[in-house]
C-alpha cells in the first residue's frame, strides 16, 4: 500500500505587512537561515536613509524583503525560482537556456512584486 502525500499547501503563511516586524516574524518562519542577511540590509537601509535624510531606502528595503518573502513563502513560486536560479548558475551564458532561466527568474519576481505592490 502507498502512503498519499497531502498536496502542498499553496501559501507557507500569510503575505505580511511590509513592516520590519511583521517581515522579519516571517522570515524567522520560512527562511530563518537569512536573518543576519535580512537584518544587514535593515541596518544599511537605516544608515542610508539618515545620511541622506530620507525614506527611499527604507521603502527599497521593505519592498525587496517583501518580494523575497512572497517568493519564499509560496511553495510553489519558490521552486519555480530556485529551478531557475540552478539553470542559471550552471549553464554557460551562450546556451539558449541561459536566458530562459533568466527570463524565469525575472518572471517569478515580478510576479512576486507585483503581488506585494497589490497587496
Amino acid at each position: 500500500m502507498t502512503a498519499q502525500h497531502a498536496e502542498e499547501p499553496a501559501e507557507l503563511i500569510p503575505r505580511p505587512e511590509p513592516t520590519f516586524p511583521a517581515l522579519r516574524t516571517a522570515l524567522a518562519k520560512i527562511a530563518s537561515s537569512r536573518l543576519a542577511e535580512f537584518q544587514a540590509d535593515r541596518d544599511m537601509a537605516f544608515t542610508a536613509a539618515t545620511q541622506h535624510a530620507s525614506f527611499t531606502p527604507i521603502r527599497a528595503f521593505q519592498l525587496k524583503w517583501a518580494t523575497e518573502i512572497e517568493i519564499l513563502r509560496r511553495p510553489g513560486l519558490a521552486a519555480r525560482y530556485q529551478a531557475a536560479l540552478d539553470a542559471a548558475n550552471s549553464l554557460d551564458r551562450d546556451d539558449p537556456r541561459w536566458r530562459e532561466a533568466m527570463d524565469t527568474c525575472m518572471a517569478v519576481h515580478n510576479e512576486a512584486r507585483a503581488a506585494v505592490s497589490d497587496g
